[in-house]
């Protein structure tokens, strides 16, 4: 009897009239499908169809074909490529997790693997093995665009991308590492190569796809506004941002690292509570956290016990970065993923103010300063200006509990809880 492997190629976000392709727009339609073998039982197809639309938590329209299986990687980097061609900007950040599972959980009924545990260190938290500078400035890899993809509201201040990177698994790291980006051309003020720019990774190391073979950045475009011109000044934008966030399918990026070990995420102790701060594309290291913990099949993932605590800070609502893929882990994983926004143009602090990050952590001091006391290990990452307010907050909290703040955050850094990267 032959084998039949159920391959996810595609998923997309249907309207309240489920399973209608007729309600979605032809480019879509055309890009929905799911690759089955001829002859599979229905039963199955239906439990398969059944898991995806549970695990995505979303109306989707597919069309069955019959087709030899694919490989199983391929089916599920085709679902991150169609479905976040497909996706509405604003209703859906980012496809994320709840396809990515979906498509999983189907191949699983299919009898695929779903394991993500091939580019583990053994044990699996022994970090001695951590790849650094494997790659250098005068040796960059090149590593090719699979997608990029824009990924806050018409709102936000700001364009935000999650751009995909195909490596073909010759650049390994791990989460909570960044990648260099050299943009090309040269300098204008003297001809050189411009310099690197780090970009922290916004995936596990397994990828988007989970083969191990691609990896992911979230850019933010800078821009610069000219009061003066009363519009936008080109001649003092982001050389490395404008050049990823323009990028297509098949462009080549030039890049250097894995850099970096201050981000790594302690795995020994699987009870380990993790408190992480972070503004705007300062998400981008969480994400490989999260994802590596609550969304794979890993070691890490299986054996955690402890607390994963999210603090995002935004302008408004339209600049919220992979939300769909936090409230999706909150739902099914309520006792060990907390999730707080700080949303300064929409929210007050306790004084009236804007509400900052800084604002928010404060509003759980006592708890947060509880689970430090008990090991907890605590994140930063983002704009540097984040820091000031963010520090005098903690100090302000520890003096009000009798503590030398100086002394407190001396105790942090000797046992390796404190870890900043800002920019």
């Amino acid at each position: 009897m032959a084998k039949y492997t159920l391959c996810l190629a595609a998923v997309v976000v249907a309207t309240s009239s489920a399973f209608s392709p007729a309600n979605l727009p032809q480019n879509i339609r055309a890009d929905v499908s799911l690759n089955m073998a001829a002859s599979e039982p229905g039963s199955k197809r239906k439990m398969a169809l059944k898991a995806l639309g549970k695990a995505a938590k979303i109306l989707s329209s597919v069309a069955i074909t019959a087709a030899a299986p694919p490989a199983a990687f391929a089916a599920s980097k085709k679902v991150v490529e169609t479905a976040e061609t497909a996706m509405d900007v604003k209703k859906i950040a980012t496809i994320g997790t709840g396809a990515l599972a979906a498509g999983f959980a189907a191949m699983k009924l299919a009898g695929g693997s779903t394991k993500q545990d091939f580019l583990e260190a053994e044990p699996y938290w022994d970090q001695s093995t951590v790849p650094v500078n494997v790659w250098k400035n005068k040796a960059p890899f090149t590593g090719k665009v699979v997608s990029t993809k824009r990924i806050v509201g018409p709102k936000a201040t700001g364009e935000t991308c999650h751009i995909i990177i195909d490596h073909e698994g010759d650049f390994p790291y791990w989460e909570g590492q960044s990648w260099g980006v050299i943009p090309p051309g040269t300098r204008e003020k003297d001809g050189k190569p411009h310099s690197v720019r780090l970009y922290s990774i916004a995936s596990s190391r397994y990828g988007d796809d989970m083969s191990g073979k691609t990896g992911s950045l979230c850019v933010r475009r800078a821009t610069y506004w000219c009061p003066e011109l009363k519009a936008e000044d080109p001649a003092k934008k982001g050389i490395c941002s404008n050049f990823l966030c323009d990028t297509q399918p098949g462009d080549e990026v030039k890049m250097t690292g894995p850099a970096g070990k201050v981000m790594l995420m302690p795995e020994e102790d699987p009870k380990t509570d993790l408190i992480m701060v972070a503004t705007g594309t300062g998400i981008a290291p969480y994400r490989g956290f999260i994802r590596r913990l609550f969304v794979e099949d890993t070691p890490a993932g299986n054996a955690y016990k402890g607390q994963a605590w999210l603090f995002l800070g935004v302008a408004n609502s339209d600049a919220l970065l992979y939300d769909d893929e936090w409230q999706s882990v909150k739902e099914s994983y309520p006792d060990n993923f907390r999730l707080d926004y700080a949303i300064s143009r929409e929210q007050e602090n306790k004084k009236g103010g804007k509400m900052y990050v800084q604002d928010k952590v404060e509003e759980y001091a006592d708890e947060i300063f509880e689970k430090l006391d008990s090991g907890a290990h605590i994140y930063f990452c983002g704009l540097k200006g984040m820091m000031p307010g963010i520090q005098d907050m903690l100090k302000d909290v520890a003096e009000s509990k009798g503590l030398d703040y100086e002394e407190w955050l001396k105790g942090l850094k000797k046992s390796k809880q404190w870890h900043v990267e800002v920019y």
